[in-house]
């Protein structure tokens, strides 16, 4: 096992140690003052049960971040392993919700259906954490279905059996 010291030169390869974590993938939804906004996460967990609070890590060089870290409220979709298209479609533009069956929550949030799981939150709080923020949010509902998770690993996507 290669030995490396982040922050020394060696940034490329601590990028490729984390990799090596595989995730899911979500997309995060919120109200801009131009209407939805979206963008795709892998940077998400669970914090704690009680009280529900999740967290999820924007990058501070997206245009995206500070209306995240500003948004009273927002919406984590886990994307399901045939959902690649949202996937793509919110990393590379945060306003294109043309063509999605959108709903919204009673707080006016957009919805992406055919998610595996969904957690409607509350801003609870956001720290610094270098170049992302933290954003935690306190669950204020959640929905599940059963299906197969998006994958991202060592720079790819895939579900269990392939990689895309």
């Amino acid at each position: 096992m290669d030995q490396i010291t982040p922050g020394t030169g060696g940034e490329r390869e601590f990028r490729a140690a984390l990799a090596r974590y595989a995730t899911g993938v979500t997309v995060v939804t919120a109200l801009s003052d131009r209407g939805p906004i979206g963008m795709t996460a892998n940077s998400f967990t669970s914090v704690s049960l009680d009280p529900p609070l999740v967290l999820w890590c924007p990058a501070r060089a997206s245009a995206r971040c500070l209306t995240f870290v500003a948004a009273e409220h927002y919406a984590i979709h886990v994307l399901a392993a045939d959902q690649l298209d949202l996937c793509r479609r919110f990393a590379r533009s945060g306003e294109d919700f043309s063509g999605i069956g959108m709903t919204t929550t009673p707080e006016g949030l957009p919805l992406l259906s055919g998610c595996l799981a969904r957690f409607d939150c509350a801003a609870e709080a956001v720290h610094d954490g270098g170049d992302h923020a933290i954003l935690v949010g306190r669950v204020l509902r959640a929905a599940l279905r059963k299906g197969e998770p998006l994958l991202f690993w060592d720079g790819r996507y895939g579900d269990f059996l392939h990689h895309n």
